[in-house]
């Protein structure tokens, strides 16, 4: 089952703005759906509670599903639930590391120690890729596109140095979003489940300081505040002089539907912290449903409700849409159709 969608194109979430837990809550994020399979769909979520961590252990009797108003029931099988750490999807990261001066030292070696704990803790299918922000033309050098061979990532990290005279913050995470952007067209590699990407990320470990860049935060935010597909920003804000531009940090990072970690001089909680947004990111749920809407090439609008926990009467919601689309007439196709009709 964790082939569904390898075949198909991802129909954009229509998000209802609920990714961010109100105090003492929990909250929902609609980030991806798939209906390569239809009638069968795939919706792919993120869940936050009160402290941006993702809700464990969700089953269908947490679930609460509806299509243009029709309830789905539970009881009778009618969907099920997959944690995507039982999956063998991929996801992708872009991690941006600030190799300026200001950073050299303790600092940037313990941001160097938490990149490789972070490709240390990823799955063998996810990818990573390193982004350097050095006095460059473009603000950064591109260490690795990505990578799924956690040896070579780490190779690479090695001759990084912490030299550069200016910052160019913004531009670099602009960068690393056009580099998420093109996740859609998933991987180069022989075509598999575990080829098929269905996410990316930005972890930024920086002071926050931009120098230079040729875009604002402002004009940042706004490129991120346009997408369609999230990408959040994790950002690991570190500084052993100032602590001024922390700030900067934060403001993409809540923006993006991402966190913002600051972390100060406590430089070794950098790899228990990348070790967190790990988590979050095998955290995110897949729930698979057959649709009853005819095919007719339009789109039908659904919701996904969280009851957390079971039983509470208490459910956030978010909104979604699928395309009703007569899959391609291949065989693999036919095989996975097969495989889940009754």
């Amino acid at each position: 089952l964790a082939a569904l969608a390898l075949f198909g194109t991802a129909a954009t979430a229509q998000v209802g703005g609920s990714g961010f837990a109100a105090p003492g809550g929990y909250g929902v994020k609609i980030y991806r759906v798939e209906s390569a399979l239809y009638p069968f769909v795939q919706v792919y979520f993120r869940t936050f509670d009160q402290n941006q961590q993702p809700l464990v252990n969700l089953n269908e009797m947490n679930i609460g599903l509806m299509v243009k108003g029709r309830s789905y029931d539970p009881m009778k099988r009618q969907y099920f639930v997959r944690s995507l750490q039982q999956r063998l999807e991929a996801t992708r990261t872009v991690v941006v590391l600030d190799a300026s001066k200001s950073m050299a030292g303790q600092p940037f070696e313990s941001a160097l120690r938490a990149v490789v704990r972070y490709i240390d803790s990823k799955r063998p299918q996810d990818e990573v890729a390193i982004l350097a922000i050095r006095d460059t033309k473009e603000g950064y050098d591109l260490v690795s596109s990505f990578e799924r061979d956690a040896g070579a990532l780490g190779r690479r990290l090695a001759d990084v140095q912490a030299d550069g005279r200016k910052t160019r913050l913004y531009d670099t995470i602009g960068a690393a979003m056009q580099m998420c952007g093109m996740t859609a067209q998933g991987s180069s590699a022989a075509p598999s489940a575990s080829n098929y990407v269905v996410s990316c990320s930005i972890v930024v470990l920086s002071d926050g300081q931009d120098d230079g860049s040729a875009l604002s935060r402002e004009e940042l935010n706004g490129r991120i505040t346009s997408l369609k597909i999230p990408i959040p920003v994790y950002s690991v804000a570190y500084s052993r002089i100032n602590t001024a531009h922390f700030k900067n940090l934060e403001a993409v990072s809540k923006n993006s539907f991402g966190k913002y970690y600051p972390v100060g001089e406590a430089f070794d909680r950098m790899q228990r912290v990348v070790e967190e947004v790990q988590n979050i990111l095998q955290s995110d749920y897949v729930v698979t449903f057959r649709s009853y809407q005819p095919v007719d090439g339009e789109q039908h609008s659904f919701k996904l409700g969280i009851e957390y926990p079971a039983g509470s009467g208490k459910y956030t919601y978010d909104d979604g849409r699928f395309e009703a689309l007569e899959p391609p007439p291949l065989a693999e196709i036919r095989e996975q159709l097969d495989r889940l009709s009754p």
